[in-house]
């Protein structure tokens, strides 16, 4: 058995190092979080490839004494704590002295600082846990800590480390964090020479949204504000129609401080029930205020995780603040009213005209007045005597005439300003070559017939009624039917063994089948596992559709750059992305099937499923996921009987029984189990 001794400093410092720094944006969370408790009002962060390369963050607090300095970086040294009592009411953002002590023993930093005090500056100079003599140097009050060469002498995390863009959209999504927590602060973060994010520190958190979230999602939100007890909530939610695709845009804090919790998260959902489509999500940016020792922030080495004492009190203060907040509105965001429809001159007022609802109901309770019509005066008629009925027209048989539709059914009326022709339905029209009388037809003439002079001389005898054209047929042989080329066998299709009975709620297929056995079919989830099916089985990818305008998606910095990291996987899959700066991805092409309306959506769940998967295989899983939900039919749409009838082929085959979430596509409901329903069994 190995003997037990004591690990080494040095050691016992990189593994400390190892629970506190885990990549760049830990050490930007803890630097950042000493100057807020600093007192700084604008702090900078700046970052090269990632912040492997270049951390600095510059702040303008109260700084550090020079004879203080070397004892910063020691573990466990720290100004925020005195006593053991201490621990029970914690209200800075660090407090276990670790941050300092373990930055330094995976990088080299620099740290240059002066209090107000001090007429001259202190630096000193790290690496590797080991820290020099402090010298004198000239600064500006607040302190500058500068990290490189970040985990140089721990190759085992190094290798663990993402690409660059990763890193840089881990650092952005904390700065943003950050600066929503501290409206009154002034953030500045540059990455690799270009500034990225700038708040005003003007106190106000709609403000803060604005600048770190953008306006797009800034326009979406419903101030909330409640309380519940000593329990406070206040911050903003989306409208239930502008629901996402992920839960990456809901943002908490507790007394400033950015935590992540499934409470929270499952209050707020809990008050948008009835109110949100299903498998969309609320996003958010809220902040718990309650007395600092009715929470304890000890309870995870990054301190982005919390516990509660009275649970059920801050949900109770959630959920009820977030449903009274969409109830009064609504559960949408309130748009201003539109203009007052515009009074349009209309000399005509038999014409159509604009008017407002309350003008078309006042019109609805007025007594209709009949059109005028005005009638031509009728033909002088020569004495019956001699007047024949009508006058034939020989017509060829050789060359039948055809109906005119233009002429067939004019009125004879003259027709004024205010009555316009009424045109019967053409399936009204009987389209006999000729009257039982031996007449031409309607059509043939456009006008009733004129009145003739009578000629008692010579009697005009109607001309005989041609006979309809029959064509050829060559005649087919008996035993021969529609469905059979000479030559071969007949195939007439075999009855299926089941009936579609109708559809409900346009969801759900009702199908009986010759057993007696009644089916419920999903038909949103048949298509989605047919279409997950097709996409696992083809073998060409599938095909594009290019966009005649380019949809800019913002799904946010972190989301962003997992989804441009993986830009060949989203090619293999039909979508044409490239980057559009800022967080945001500029999408050109998608697949065929997918409705380019669900592109932000869809690729806000590829995030989701990105940020997951275990591996490649996982990966790639989870998108045909996406992509087959996304491109199925919806329930509550109204879908063609031969739609209906392919999906029930689908699932009475036996091919389609589960959806490819693992959701059943068909319930089996048997005569017997109706009957007993009805008490008849």
């Amino acid at each position: 058995m190995p003997h037990i001794q004591q690990l080494s400093s040095h050691v016992a410092d990189l593994i400390a190092a190892g629970e506190v720094v885990e990549r760049p944006a830990s050490v930007v969370k803890e630097l950042v979080e000493n100057a807020i408790d600093a007192g700084a009002s604008a702090i900078v962060v700046e970052i090269q490839r990632g912040g492997m390369g270049l951390i600095r963050v510059t702040d303008n607090g109260c700084g550090i004494a020079p004879e203080e300095l070397p004892t910063a970086f020691l573990r466990h040294a720290t100004s925020k704590l005195r006593t053991a009592e201490d621990l029970a009411k914690i209200g800075t953002l660090g407090f276990r002295g670790e941050a300092l002590a373990a930055i330094s023993a995976v990088s080299r930093v620099d740290v240059l600082t002066r209090r107000p005090e001090d007429a001259v500056g202190a630096a000193i100079h790290g690496e590797g846990g080991h820290m020099e003599p402090v010298r004198e140097e000239g600064a500006p009050e607040g302190t500058t800590i500068r990290v490189s060469d970040l985990f140089y002498n721990t190759p085992a995390r190094l290798k663990f480390m993402k690409k660059d863009s990763a890193e840089t959209a881990a650092v952005a999504g904390l700065m943003q964090h950050l600066a929503l927590s501290h409206p009154d602060v002034s953030f500045k973060f540059i990455k690799d020479g270009q500034e990225s994010l700038h708040t005003p520190g003007d106190g106000k958190l709609e403000s803060a949204v604005y600048a770190a979230l953008g306006r797009e999602f800034a326009k979406t939100l419903v101030p909330v504000q409640g309380r519940g007890g000593d329990i406070e909530v206040r911050g903003f939610v989306t409208a239930p129609v502008n629901g996402r695709g992920s839960r990456s845009m809901q943002v908490f804090f507790v007394n400033g401080r950015f935590i992540k919790s499934q409470l929270l998260t499952a209050a707020l959902e809990e008050g948008y029930r009835n109110q949100l489509l299903k498998g969309r999500f609320p996003g958010c940016v809220l902040e718990v205020l309650l007395p600092v020792t009715a929470v304890d922030v000890n309870v995870h080495p990054a301190k982005t995780q919390v516990k509660f004492a009275k649970e059920h009190d801050v949900f109770d203060a959630v959920f009820h603040t977030v449903m009274d907040a969409l109830d009064a509105r609504g559960g949408a965001v309130t748009k201003p009213a539109p203009p007052p429809v515009r009074e349009t001159q209309n000399p005509r007022q038999d014409f159509f005209q604009s008017m407002n609802a309350k003008a078309y109901r006042e019109q609805g309770t007025k007594p209709a007045v009949a059109p005028t019509i005005v009638k031509s005066p009728a033909p002088a008629q020569p004495p019956k005597a001699a007047q024949p009925a009508f006058r034939p027209q020989p017509v060829s048989p050789a060359a039948p005439v055809k109906p005119s539709w233009n002429t067939e059914w004019r009125s004879t009326a003259k027709v004024t300003d205010s009555v316009q022709p009424i045109w019967p339905p053409r399936d009204t029209v009987k389209r006999t070559p000729t009257s039982a009388l031996g007449q031409a037809p309607a059509s043939v003439t456009a006008k009733p017939a004129e009145p003739v002079v009578p000629v008692p001389e010579k009697t005009v005898e109607p001309a005989p009624a041609p006979k309809p054209f029959v064509p050829a047929i060559p005649a087919v042989p008996a035993q021969q039917t529609a469905m059979e080329l000479p030559g071969q066998e007949t195939v007439l299709p075999e009855a299926a063994p089941w009936r579609i009975a109708g559809e409900v709620l346009n969801t759900y297929i009702i199908c009986e089948d010759d057993a007696e056995t009644l089916w419920l079919i999903d038909k949103h989830a048949a298509h989605e596992r047919m279409n997950f099916d097709r996409l696992m089985t083809s073998k060409e990818p599938p095909m594009r559709q290019t966009l005649l305008q380019p949809i800019a998606v913002e799904p946010g910095k972190e989301d962003a750059a997992l989804l441009l990291d993986n830009l060949e996987l989203l090619e293999q899959f039909g979508f044409g992305c490239e980057d559009f700066g800022d967080g945001a991805i500029l999408v050109r092409e998608v697949p065929a099937d997918l409705d380019a309306a669900d592109t932000a959506a869809t690729l806000e769940e590829f995030a989701q499923n990105l940020r997951t998967g275990r591996n490649l295989d996982e990966k790639r899983e989870a998108l045909l996921h996406t992509m087959a939900c996304k491109a199925a039919i919806k329930g509550g749409w109204t879908s063609d009987p031969a739609e209906l009838k392919i999906l029930v082929e689908k699932v009475q085959s036996g091919e389609v029984r589960y959806c490819p979430h693992g959701r059943p596509v068909v319930v089996k409901v048997t005569k017997y189990e109706l009957e007993k329903l009805f008490k008849r069994a």
